[in-house]
């Protein structure tokens, strides 16, 4: 087991692998959309690509869901298969966000040798969401709340 110092300075050495192996400025928060962003995970199990959409309005949230779900068939055919699509996912803090990722379990943050495993995991799967979402960004933030 990892000291908690040491787990930060490992998660960190990750991050900056990351970035020298996939030199390139990610979307993330930038989408233009309030409350819904692309994200990246890993732990000692997994890792994934995530879009949170995370607005405190409930019918905003859903709505852009629905969205994205409208386009699920494009999506997984097109850009990413093996997605998960949750309506209402329940964060720790007790907060509920709609999510929709892709995972790879096996894989392990605290070992190196997996870290190029999860670093083209990481490129392969958020470059084809950004792809995705450049090209039916209008699609998804044309919602209409009453």
């Amino acid at each position: 087991m990892y000291s908690k110092e040491e787990a930060q300075r490992l998660k960190r050495e990750f991050w900056i692998a990351f970035a020298e192996k996939y030199p390139r400025k990610w979307l993330l928060y930038d989408t233009k959309i309030k409350d819904f962003a692309f994200k990246f995970y890993v732990d000692n199990k997994k890792a994934q690509v995530l879009i949170d959409i995370e607005p405190r309005n409930d019918e905003k949230r859903i709505a852009y869901f629905e969205k994205l779900e409208a386009l699920k068939n494009i999506l997984e055919e097109e850009f990413v298969s093996d997605l998960v699509f949750e309506k209402n996912y329940y964060l720790e803090n007790g907060k509920t966000i709609s999510r929709i990722w892709v995972e790879q379990n096996g894989v392990s943050v605290s070992n190196r040798n997996y870290w190029d495993t999860i670093f083209d995991f990481f490129n392969e799967k958020m470059a084809a969401l950004e792809l995705f979402y450049a090209e039916y960004d209008e699609f998804i933030k044309d919602i209409e709340i009453a």
